[in-house]
């Protein structure tokens, strides 16, 4: 019985031992390829995000100086899109 438990006490040695070197590896790769691959990400998002807020600053002033052009047509526009959005609210 006790050769069992010999066996078995160095099998659980080996697993802990396997478990340690492969959280080791996971560690070392998290380091080396997955935290720079995610801080990339996050700087191309950052400016996706600055890309888009400022072609959304371009196309409001282009707005901003069409209604100040034409002030009469834009309130036509904007009075036909409630009506049609009212009708489409309706149903």
């Amino acid at each position: 019985m006790t050769n069992v438990q010999n066996i078995a006490d160095s099998v659980a040695q080996d697993a802990k031992a396997e478990l340690a070197q492969l959280r080791a590896q996971v560690d070392s790769l998290m380091k080396e390829r997955v935290n720079p691959a995610l801080s990339g990400l996050a700087h191309q998002a950052e400016a996706a995000a600055h890309q888009a807020g400022a072609e959304m600053r371009h196309q409001a002033a282009r707005v901003t100086g069409a209604v100040q052009e034409k002030p009469i047509a834009a309130l036509a526009i904007a009075a036909a899109a409630g009506f049609v959005l009212a009708q489409m609210i309706r149903r």
